[in-house]
């Protein structure tokens, strides 16, 4: 069963008893996704590029899709493409409890936010006249990258809430999707996890992470 939780920073997330956790922390769903996607991921790619191409393991509740789009809204010059992969679509009824329109406060936010899940799966969609978007209802462990990407936002469910996501052949997929050069942000701090990109041809940062979290960590395919 799937309910809203509201988080320490007033912004939503969705809690699954089923697996027993978050969708994001629960110390602040829009200041995690803010600082490890945004901050640390879109802002440190973006600079000096006519386009960035971005893949997202788990769309979720669509909240780092919303605030990329926000972002790219900013920089009219600068096309971005995304693209998210989720094996379980969240309901557009619960999608719709989310408050993160009314947290974000602006009209055309909201309208983003239900576009983006409202739109049909496996379709580039342009919600925005430079950001185009594409939902992959699959199982990442079966899908096939059909493009190179610049950025990869790695916000699948923690490695002991779903270690298949986290292993050596998942962390191969995601660095053979990006380009030399291109990052991926995490939310996970875990040593395990930066074991398993060095080997798989990242380099690896340690960076401050959100509220609640001492790290996070950025890793640049090399």
């Amino acid at each position: 069963m799937k309910t809203i939780f509201r988080t320490a920073d007033g912004s939503d997330t969705v809690f699954d008893s089923g697996l027993h956790c978050h969708y994001h922390s629960i110390n602040g769903a829009f200041t995690e996704s803010q600082h490890v996607f945004i901050l640390n991921g879109f802002d440190r790619c973006a600079p000096g590029r006519q386009a960035v191409r971005i893949f997202e393991v788990g769309l979720g509740t669509g909240l780092n899709a919303l605030l990329t789009a926000c972002r790219a809204a900013e920089h009219p010059n600068l096309m971005v493409s995304y693209h998210a992969i989720e094996a379980e679509p969240l309901a557009l009824h619960l999608a719709g409890q989310l408050n993160y329109p009314d947290f974000l406060g602006t009209e055309e936010t909201k309208n983003l936010f239900y576009k983006l899940h409202q739109v049909p799966w496996d379709q580039c969609i342009a919600l925005l006249p430079n950001f185009c978007f594409r939902k992959i209802q699959a199982d990442f462990l079966s899908w096939c990258p059909d493009a190179a990407y610049d950025l990869i936002y790695h916000d699948a469910f923690a490695p002991g809430d779903q270690p298949e996501l986290w292993t050596h052949d998942a962390i191969q997929t995601m660095r053979n999707a990006l380009d030399c050069g291109g990052i991926l942000s995490s939310y996970c701090a875990k040593g395990s996890f930066r074991r398993t990109l060095r080997a798989c041809g990242f380099e690896v940062m340690r960076l401050p992470g959100p509220p609640g979290k001492r790290e996070m960590t950025l890793a640049t395919a090399i």
